[in-house]
């Protein structure tokens, strides 16, 4: 299959690279990136694992082709964490217990992300609503959504 060459920028860093046309944004990601972060759960767009942002708003990588994303801003669940500290999301996961096996982990993560950016402060309703589309096989998603909660009201203090 021909290649074609891909311009974005991936976690703040600019990238070019020959892909071909079919290449899925996850395959991309992880085989070609190298970030591993975001993973392949259902392979059908049903359990959410896979969300990053594109141009900050949460997109299913399995779904997506990368060269959908040229000229875009890709954030991954590695771009979250500034000079190596958690973001506030990432901490507010691990205080608050949002997180059990850690697969769901980064799809949650990246959906909450767009949400508070979007609406720094969410109601459980618009939390319960952008996280819709992500599968927890392992909680209740009360200490999710309480997670949610606490890093948004940490971001707004």
């Amino acid at each position: 299959m021909a290649k074609e060459i891909l311009q974005l920028t991936v976690n703040g860093q600019p990238r070019e690279d020959a892909v071909a046309g079919n290449l899925l944004l996850i395959d991309y990601l992880r085989e070609v990136v190298g970030l591993t972060g975001t993973k392949m759960g259902c392979d059908g767009g049903e359990c959410g694992a896979c969300t990053v942002l594109v141009d900050g708003r949460p997109r299913l990588s399995c779904l997506t082709l990368a060269a959908s994303s040229a000229g875009r801003q890709v954030e991954t669940i590695e771009g979250c964490a500034r000079g190596g500290r958690m973001s506030h999301l990432q901490q507010a996961f691990h205080e608050k217990l949002g997180s059990q096996c850690g697969y769901c982990t980064p799809g949650m993560i990246m959906a909450a992300e767009g949400l508070v950016r979007r609406t720094p402060a969410p109601t459980q309703a618009q939390i319960r609503q952008a996280l819709g589309g992500n599968i927890c096989r392992c909680t209740g998603y009360v200490k999710i959504i309480e997670s949610v909660e606490a890093a948004a009201a940490e971001s707004a203090a």
